[in-house]
């Protein structure tokens, strides 16, 4: 018989083996099918991780490869796949240069092609050309301002993508005719697609006046030129584009859940929007079982929460 510590870390091991990058990507891109020269194009901290995940997948279906990856964060070659580095969590030239490199690359495309974009966290700051006549030093000022001012990632990154020349859905806009099929790991709440890493292939639920918005809350102190360019419109609609999740908290909780399932206890998920400390989330649960034991719980008795 097992014991409740053995099967909360068989629970837990489970859990999070379903939603590495390496199982996630894997598992994703074993039920689809890509016709056409296939373009592989990853982003985020994650970058190589997913990269050399879909290199092992997919393999001599690739065309070519780019990985765009914070500092020290390739961890080797990969086949078919050009490596580019770049600063995180404050954007710099390299990854601007990389950006570019990126943009070069799916140009004069046709509907033939098809690019998978694997998108992780840390994505806004490594994948970036700024808009109009926006200059990399106007985007750090703004980005630096947001990180110090107390704004959430979502606030941030509504922010980050109307100063954007591939956030908020621009990315594929420019990709067209070509299709794009993004996977992407979520590292935020509730997984709105187009906050992940700013959503660069995915129309853009945000709007110029949220953008405004969120400056006059924080009182952020920006150029005319900013202001000017926040109040050009992202895409709303992008016909080339789709976008799957995978990674995500949600997906972390359900694979718990049913992995508790298999062990015999009734599982229950209370929440995957829990905004916390650490040492908050641990008062909490804590207060569960307390509640449990004195037997003024609803929970059965023998469940996983």
């Amino acid at each position: 018989m097992h014991s409740l510590l053995q099967d909360a870390n068989t629970i837990l091991s489970d859990a999070i083996q379903s939603v590495l990058p390496q199982t996630a990507v894997q598992q994703a891109l074993s039920q689809t099918q890509f016709r056409g020269k296939l373009h592989v194009i990853a982003v985020g901290k994650a970058a190589w991780t997913m990269a050399k995940a879909a290199f092992d997948t997919l393999g001599e279906q690739i065309e070519h490869g780019i990985v765009l990856t914070k500092y020290l964060h390739n961890k080797g070659t990969i086949p078919k796949f050009q490596l580019l580095e770049a600063g995180h969590p404050v954007m710099d030239e390299n990854g601007i240069r990389a950006t570019e490199t990126i943009l070069q690359h799916v140009q004069n495309l046709t509907e033939e092609d098809t690019i998978l974009f694997l998108l992780s966290g840390g994505g806004s700051s490594l994948f970036e050309k700024p808009a109009g006549a926006l200059s990399l030093t106007d985007i750090q000022s703004v980005n630096r301002q947001l990180l110090a001012c107390g704004a959430n990632i979502v606030e941030i990154n509504t922010v980050r993508k109307h100063l954007s020349a591939v956030k908020g859905g621009r990315f594929a806009a420019l990709c067209a005719p070509a299709k794009v099929y993004t996977i992407a790991l979520s590292d935020i709440l509730g997984d709105p697609v187009d906050a992940i890493a700013s959503g660069p292939t995915c129309p853009d639920a945000s709007t110029c006046a949220d953008a405004l918005a969120i400056i006059e809350k924080y009182h952020l102190t920006l150029t005319p030129a900013i202001i000017q360019q926040i109040q050009e419109e992202t895409p709303k609609t992008l016909p080339n584009a789709n976008i799957q999740i995978i990674g995500s908290v949600s997906a972390l909780c359900q694979s718990a859940a049913r992995c508790a399932q298999t062990l015999g206890y009734t599982p229950f998920i209370l929440s995957t929007m829990l905004d916390c400390e650490a040492k908050e989330a641990g008062r909490f649960f804590g207060s569960l079982a307390q509640t449990w034991q004195k037997g003024e719980s609803f929970f059965p008795s023998k469940c996983a929460v």
